[in-house]
């Protein structure tokens, strides 16, 4: 699973991507960000603020009870605003 981090996120976390093997247990977005969470301090303080933090999977918007699976292009972005 390929794993993409954008502007405020790629800095905290310290990578623009990394690719990932999360358990199979690991089937949702929520359970995704809450594994990666674990995997170091970046990514826990990175991830820790869910109104903070947008999910694409294979670039379209998802939920957090959305599906992953091995193979997907999961991104992850602060909110967007426009003007």
């Amino acid at each position: 699973m390929k794993v993409l981090y954008f502007a405020l996120l790629r800095e905290r976390i310290g990578v623009p991507e990394e690719t990932v093997s999360p358990p199979a247990e690991v089937r949702t977005v929520a359970e995704l960000v809450t594994w990666l969470r674990g995997r170091s301090e970046q990514h826990d303080a990175a991830l820790a603020n869910p109104a903070m933090v947008r999910v694409a999977v294979n670039q379209d918007y998802a939920q957090p009870g959305d599906a992953v699976r091995p193979g997907d292009e999961i991104a992850f972005f602060p909110p967007v605003t426009g003007g």
